[in-house]
């Protein structure tokens, strides 16, 4: 996943998250799900078994990006999505959870994970060995440091703080600031690593590119009593679904 921006409201105990998982389109992938036997709804990365954003019955969330260097990924890494389905499978409260991950970060190629226990959003960069409890309101991360100012981070941002101010905002309205395919202007994209030509590419909120791009766009709203995690799919040839996910949280 290459971008997730959220609403957190803590007072009200009420988060809203809105994501971009950008990925191959050969690597196969299951749509939002319940998970057999497991406490889990997420979509599930077929190859290395994890997910990239998930949900529990129990109103916890997690949500994974990568982060971008320009280095070749370590082959004999673990795989980052199981971050994701192990906090969801904790029983660890938000930053117990990510000092035990700090521990062993080294063992993950470079990632950010965000983690939601119901009370407290945090977050952690291995790159920098940072951890965050996140503040109330608008804030994101994409594939640099959590709030970092790249273009699609910084005017995604700033869209969803205008809509937010709106009276009757749907999930078609938040569907449609993650559909943005603009470009940022090439000498506003990031120095990465990858060719300038890609790194233009990846400054799109949404992704299209020949063989690669946005394969699932995600709106998550959680408060106290409910979650409701609705999730879009899409190939290289245009959208393929909708799965929504509407549940009770159990205690």
């Amino acid at each position: 996943m290459c971008l997730i921006v959220w609403d957190w409201d803590p007072e009200a105990e009420k988060l809203l998250v809105l994501s971009n998982r950008d990925e191959a389109y050969l690597r196969p992938t299951l749509p939002l799900h319940a998970w057999s036997g497991k406490n889990i709804y997420a979509g599930k990365d077929e190859e290395a078994l994890g997910t990239w954003l998930g949900c529990s019955k129990t109103g916890r969330l997690a949500a994974v990006t990568n982060f971008r260097s320009g280095q070749a990924p370590n082959p004999q890494a673990k795989s980052r999505g199981q971050l994701v389905t192990q906090f969801l499978a904790a029983e660890l409260n938000s930053e117990d959870f990510l000092r035990c991950i700090a521990k062993q970060a080294d063992a993950y190629n470079a990632f950010n994970v965000l983690v939601f226990d119901g009370e407290t959003l945090a977050g952690f960069e291995s790159h920098s060995s940072r951890t965050l409890t996140m503040l109330p309101g608008i804030s994101g991360v994409s594939n640099a440091g959590f709030n970092s100012p790249w273009p699609k981070l910084t005017t995604t941002k700033h869209r969803l703080k205008e809509l937010r101010k709106a009276i009757n905002v749907s999930n078609e309205d938040y569907f449609a600031l993650l559909a943005d395919t603009q470009l940022a202007n090439l000498d506003a994209c990031p120095a990465t690593g990858i060719p300038q030509e890609i790194e233009h590419q990846l400054s799109a909120v949404f992704i299209k590119m020949p063989g690669y791009g946005t394969r699932a766009s995600s709106v998550v709203q959680i408060s106290p009593a409910s979650v409701l995690f609705q999730e879009r799919t899409f190939n290289e040839q245009g959208k393929q679904g909708l799965v929504t996910v509407s549940f009770p949280i159990s205690t």
